[in-house]
C-alpha cells in the first residue's frame, strides 16, 4: 500500500478547526519548544515530500480525508505536531494516549468516548498513540475492532521500526508513514523564527545571535527541533549575562547541556552499529572511526562494540587476514584491563585494522552451506575408516579399517575421503584470492591433488 492509499474516508472535514480537547496554549514560562509548536502545515518545517506543495499527504489533508497511520521518525521531527494538525484540518476530536503510562483500560475509555461522540454528534475522533511500540501485542490488538469499525482513526507515533514493533494486523489497517529528520537548514530556520517571534519566542527580549552561533546550534541538533530550541533557550539565558548577544561561545556552552542522540535499546543503536559494520566492510577507516565515536559518545557499552568487532573479524575479514581475530580479541581484553577512556583506543585500533584488512567472507559462506547440508542429511553415517575403535568389538565391526595416517603418507596427505560416501566430492569452501586466503586456497588445492593422485595409483579391488 502506498502513502497515497492512506487517505480514503473514515474522517472527513474541511478547513482547520480546534479539536474538542484543545491543548492549553503554552504560557510565557513554558519551554520554548512548546511555545513554538507549529500551528499550521506551513509552519511545520521539513517533510517536503509529504507535506510540501504537491506532497503525497498535503493534498489529502487539505481535502479533509484521512485514515489510520503509523508515523515513524526520529525524535523532534514533528510526529506529534503533525497528528494535532491533522485533527484540526478535519475537525476531529483529538484524544492523546501514551503507551508509556496507559494500558488496555485507557484504550477502552478513549474508544468509549469516541463511540459516544460519534453517536451523539457525528464527530470523528483521532486517537494519537505516542510511542505505540511500547504497547504489547494484546494492547495493540485492543485498537483493531475500533479502527475497523471506524469508531476511531488511529495515528501511532514511534521512533522504532514499526515492521518489528507493531503487530501485523494493525499495520495492515494503519500503514507506515516515514518522517525524515530535519536537515540543518530547516533547524536553522526554526531557530531564526524563535529568535524573532515576539508573541511566542524570544523576539521581545532584545537578543541578537551571530550566524556561526545559529549554525553551531543547528548542526548539533541532529535533526531534532526540540533539542535545537532547548539549546537556544539555554544560550539565550547565558547571553543575557554576557551583553545580550548569542555568540559561538554561548552556543557551545549551551550545548554542554544537551544529551546524545542515542538510545541503547532502540532503533538508533542498530542503525549505528550497521553503519559501523558496513564502513569496516567497505574499507573506510575514517567513517568507521566516526561511527565508533558516535556510539561511544552516546553511552554505548564498549564491550558490546568489542563483541561486534570480533564478529566482523570472523565474518568479513576471515582467513584473508586471520590475525584480525587475535587483534579484536586483544582489544576486548585491553578494554577490560584499562576501562574507559583509555581502553577505547584499543577498540579504535581494532576498527582501523579491520577496515584496512583484505576481506573474505568465504568461511562465513562455507559454514552456512555446511549447516544447510547438515540439516538436509542428518542420517548419513560416519565412514567406517574414520571411526574410532577403542574396543575389540568395535574393531571386529570394521571400525577404523582402512584408515591411513596422513603424516606417514607421501606429501603428508593420504588418498582417502573424509565425507560420507553420498557427499564425496562436494565443495563447500571456496577461498578467495585475497590476502593470506590466497595461500590457504593454494594449500587446500595441493592437498586435494595429492589425495586424487594417490587414489588414482591405488589398484582397483
Amino acid at each position: 500500500m502506498t502513502q497515497d492509499d492512506l487517505f480514503g474516508g473514515p474522517v472527513e472535514g474541511g478547513a482547520p478547526a480546534p479539536d474538542s480537547g484543545p491543548e492549553p496554549v503554552p504560557g510565557p514560562d513554558a519551554p520554548l519548544a512548546a511555545r513554538m509548536r507549529p500551528r499550521t502545515l506551513d509552519e511545520l518545517k521539513g517533510q517536503r515530500a509529504l507535506l510540501g506543495p504537491g506532497g503525497s499527504l498535503r493534498g489529502r489533508i487539505e481535502s479533509g480525508r484521512i485514515s489510520s497511520m503509523i508515523l515513524w521518525g526520529p525524535p523532534g521531527c514533528g510526529k506529534t505536531t503533525l497528528a494535532r494538525l491533522l485533527a484540526g484540518y478535519v475537525d476531529a476530536a483529538f484524544e492523546p494516549i501514551s503507551a508509556v503510562t496507559a494500558g488496555v483500560a485507557a484504550i477502552r475509555e478513549v474508544t468509549a468516548r469516541a463511540r459516544t461522540r460519534l453517536e451523539t454528534s457525528g464527530r470523528r475522533t483521532i486517537v494519537f498513540c505516542d510511542e505505540i511500540h511500547r504497547f504489547n501485542k494484546g494492547q495493540q490488538d485492543a485498537f483493531l475492532p475500533h479502527v475497523e469499525s471506524g469508531t476511531i482513526t488511529l495515528i501511532g507515533a514511534t521512533t522504532e521500526n514499526p515492521s518489528f514493533e507493531v503487530v501485523r494486523p494493525l499495520l495492515s489497517r494503519a500503514p507506515i508513514v516515514l518522517l525524515e529528520p530535519l536537515d540543518a537548514a530547516d533547524v536553522r530556520e526554526i531557530l531564526t523564527d524563535a529568535l524573532h517571534d515576539a508573541e511566542r519566542g524570544l523576539g521581545g527580549q532584545g537578543l541578537e545571535a551571530d550566524e556561526d552561533a545559529l549554525a553551531t546550534l543547528a548542526a548539533a541538533a541532529d535533526g531534532d527541533a526540540r533539542r535545537a530550541l532547548g539549546a537556544l533557550e539555554v544560550a539565550a539565558e547565558l547571553a543575557r549575562t554576557r551583553g545580550g548577544r548569542i555568540d559561538a561561545a554561548a552556543a557551545t556552552d549551551a550545548l554542554q547541556h544537551r544529551f546524545a542522540v542515542y538510545d541503547k535499546g532502540g532503533e538508533e543503536r542498530y542503525t549505528l552499529i550497521s553503519a559501523l559494520h558496513k564502513s569496516i566492510r567497505g574499507g573506510d577507516a575514517d567513517a568507521a572511526l566516526y561511527w565508533l565515536a558516535r556510539m561511544l559518545e552516546g553511552g554505548e557499552e564498549p564491550l558490546y562494540l568489542a563483541r561486534r568487532l570480533v564478529r566482523i573479524a570472523s565474518e568479513d575479514v576471515g582467513l584473508a587476514a586471520p590475525q584480525a581475530l587475535s587483534i579484536t580479541l586483544a582489544a576486548e581484553r585491553a578494554y577490560r584491563f584499562l576501562g574507559s577512556p583509555e581502553g577505547e583506543l584499543a577498540l579504535a585500533e581494532a576498527v582501523v585494522f579491520l577496515a584496512a584488512a583484505p576481506k573474505s567472507n568465504a568461511v562465513y559462506v562455507a559454514f552456512g552451506r555446511a549447516r544447510e547440508l547438515a540439516q538436509e542429511t542428518p542420517g548419513l553415517g560416519v565412514p567406517l575408516h574414520l571411526r574410532n575403535a577403542p574396543t575389540r568389538e568395535m574393531k571386529a565391526l570394521g571400525y577404523g579399517d582402512g584408515y591411513r595416517y596422513d603424516p606417514d603418507e607421501p606429501g603428508g596427505v593420504a588418498a582417502q575421503s573424509y565425507l560420507p560416501d553420498a557427499l564425496v566430492g562436494r565443495r563447500l569452501y571456496a577461498p578467495l584470492e585475497r590476502g593470506q586466503e590466497a595461500g590457504v586456497r593454494e594449500r587446500l588445492e595441493s592437498f586435494r591433488r595429492l589425495r586424487e593422485a594417490g587414489a588414482a595409483e591405488e589398484p582397483s579391488p
